[in-house]
């Protein structure tokens, strides 16, 4: 995990602005806002992908309904760690979405994050149909709580190495 990415972009993203989190699919591209003080993360709503422009401006009209500061984008890893087609593909989106939204992003890594929150849709008993409806959004969830707990983690550790703090 690239720590330093993750503190340059708290710093960047609008501090007291909401985050989004975005769990990029080929079919699907699920959505998650923070709150305002950066605490909890909850699903937002899933887009189904059509093209590049339609997918992006419904992302950006989001953003500026909910006043966002950043995003955080789950980086689909290999299991081993290692970048393959589907992390070139999120990255290109990325990249061709910033003149349409420009606003700081950080790539979080997201393995498991669909396994995990499958696994919690089937515990609660939730229909397959049920499930295809929220595991996108739920997964975008899972990702941005985790980066915001990271988030946290660091800010509390860098106060705990200030000398000047009491």
């Amino acid at each position: 995990m690239n720590f330093d990415a993750i503190r340059a972009f708290s710093e960047a993203s609008r501090g007291g602005a909401r985050l989004i989190g975005v769990d990029l699919g080929t079919k699907t591209i699920g959505l998650a806002l923070s709150d305002l003080g950066r605490q909890i993360a909850t699903p937002l709503e899933t887009i189904r992908r059509v093209k590049f422009t339609p997918d992006a401006q419904r992302l950006a009209s989001l953003c500026r309904q909910h006043a966002v500061g950043g995003l955080v984008v789950g980086l689909p890893l290999n299991m081993d760690g290692t970048e393959g087609p589907r992390v070139q593909s999120t990255r290109a989106f990325m990249r061709n979405l910033a003149p349409i939204l420009p606003l700081p992003h950080v790539f979080f890594d997201e393995r498991l994050s669909t396994a995990v929150v499958t696994r919690a849709l089937i515990e609660a008993d939730a229909s397959r149909v049920r499930r295809g409806q929220l595991v996108d959004k739920l997964a975008a969830a899972y990702i941005l709580q985790g980066c915001l707990d990271v988030m946290r983690n660091l800010a509390d550790a860098d106060r705990e190495d200030d000398p000047f703090n009491d």
